[in-house]
């Protein structure tokens, strides 16, 4: 039995097409494309000429459907999820963020500055649903193939603040217990006889 979350859930995965960006969109009299007024030697403009956002769109279209309303388009979702992992945030932040900085609105492939929110914060965990453990090994790999040989260590650094330790804290039957054997120690050195 499915609850109603789950059935939520299904339902958004399969109604979902995949939506697509106007890569050439019609410019309004007023609208400056953010390449204008951006620095194209900026790292993040940089970094989005090295991915091949074809390729990621082809295959994250698998996840897809044929029919249904279209969803938010892979490059933005993609690129979204990446910079919310290369600046440690939260799915809301990333998303509120994002409709400040134009480089962050290039790199997810816009070409007008955008000034309404990309899609809701929610949008996110549909999307990890949708492309599971399988997709997330995908943006993985992405983000490894990304920095190349720079991103394998050379040295592995283990945290042991993960480890398990065994250590034991002091409770109040731990303590009982340990006054009562040395006094018990103390009587037996003392020859004194205890019930």
């Amino acid at each position: 039995m499915h609850n109603y979350k789950e059935i939520a859930i299904l339902a958004h995965n399969l109604a979902d097409m995949i939506g697509k960006q106007n890569k050439t969109p019609q410019l309004k009299i007023f609208d400056t494309p953010i390449k204008n007024f951006i620095n194209l030697e900026h790292e993040l403009c940089e970094l989005s000429h090295r991915i091949d956002w074809e390729t990621i769109e082809k295959d994250f279209s698998n996840y897809y459907s044929d029919i249904g309303r279209p969803s938010v388009p892979i490059r933005r979702m993609v690129g979204l999820i990446l910079l919310k992992y290369m600046y440690n945030l939260s799915d809301e932040a990333i998303v509120e963020r994002w409709i400040e900085n134009p480089y962050w609105q290039y790199f997810t492939g816009e070409v007008i500055f955008q000034t309404n929110k990309p899609f809701d914060p929610t949008d996110f965990v549909y999307f990890r649903n949708r492309i599971g453990k399988e997709g997330a090994e995908k943006l993985l790999k992405i983000s490894i193939q990304l920095f190349g040989k720079e991103a394998e260590e050379t040295e592995v650094l283990v945290d042991s603040t993960a480890q398990e330790k065994n250590i034991t804290y002091p409770t109040d039957a731990k303590l009982h217990k340990k006054i009562i054997e040395r006094i018990n120690n103390i009587a037996k050195q003392e020859g004194i006889k205890l019930r």
